[in-house]
């Protein structure tokens, strides 16, 4: 197991818990370019996010993750099919896929290999699809204390690839023709304890409190408090997504 799964494993609770949810207008046009609906694969699928909402529009949606912590907090509704398996190296068929999804983990492993499974996989005309979202939005005094938290306090801590997420994966190709999506984004409502438990799943933040021996977020909790006012007012939150999508040969 790579690091990085391992890093995730260790708060799949967490991770399951605070993480948000992508937007249904993300699947239906992911769906309305897919020539057939038999067979879906979630890769790096973490607790499901992106699986759940495929079955909705697919006959069987597989979810494959390299860790097992994360395959045991995912949910698992019927049609979805769980299994443990590194993204470069997947036990399937090949041409067998309708679309392939990658939601927020691209920047993990995004190499040549990854690439060439995935045109493997594809049916001709399949479809391929990634995601990231960057920092979040919700007023000005916030946004400033997280933007400092992410390029200040956790400088140095990213592992490599974040630099993609921050891209907007721009600076990742594709061996397929791109298509280009509409504008998307995660919206939620959220109390102050789900953007604390949120801002502790992040990987910066979980190898700075391995180094320093204490939470990071917790130093940074009265600030963000303070800015946040009425403990019991829930924020309107935003996530601008960044997408990837190609269409196989």
């Amino acid at each position: 197991m790579s690091e990085i799964a391992q890093l995730f494993g260790a708060r799949a609770g967490a991770y399951a818990s605070f993480r948000p949810h992508y937007p249904a207008t993300l699947f239906d046009w992911l769906v309305s370019h897919c020539s057939e609906r038999q067979c879906a694969l979630d890769i790096a699928c973490g607790n499901g996010q992106a699986s759940v909402p495929l079955r909705q529009h697919f006959a069987q949606v597989l979810a494959c993750d390299a860790s097992i912590e994360q395959l045991r907090a995912a949910a698992t509704p019927d049609g979805i099919t769980l299994f443990a398996a590194n993204a470069e190296a997947q036990p399937l068929t090949s041409a067998s896929l309708d679309l392939i999804v990658v939601a927020q983990a691209l920047h993990w492993f995004a190499t040549p290999a990854f690439f060439a499974e995935v045109t493997r996989l594809l049916k001709p005309g399949g479809l391929f699809g990634a995601w990231c979202y960057g920092l979040m939005r919700i007023n000005s005094p916030l946004d400033e204390l997280i933007d400092d938290f992410y390029r200040s306090t956790l400088k140095g801590y990213w592992p490599p690839g974040r630099a993609s997420v921050d891209s907007g994966y721009r600076d990742i190709q594709m061996p397929f023709p791109p298509l280009e999506p509409p504008a998307f984004a995660i919206e939620a409502h959220w109390s102050f304890a789900q953007l604390t438990g949120y801002l502790r799943t992040w990987s910066a933040v979980q190898y700075w409190e391995r180094q320093q021996g204490r939470d990071p977020v917790s130093e940074l909790e009265p600030a963000l408090l303070s800015a946040w006012g009425d403990i019991k007012q829930p924020r309107f939150v935003r996530w601008p997504l960044h997408l990837r999508v190609g269409i196989a040969h």
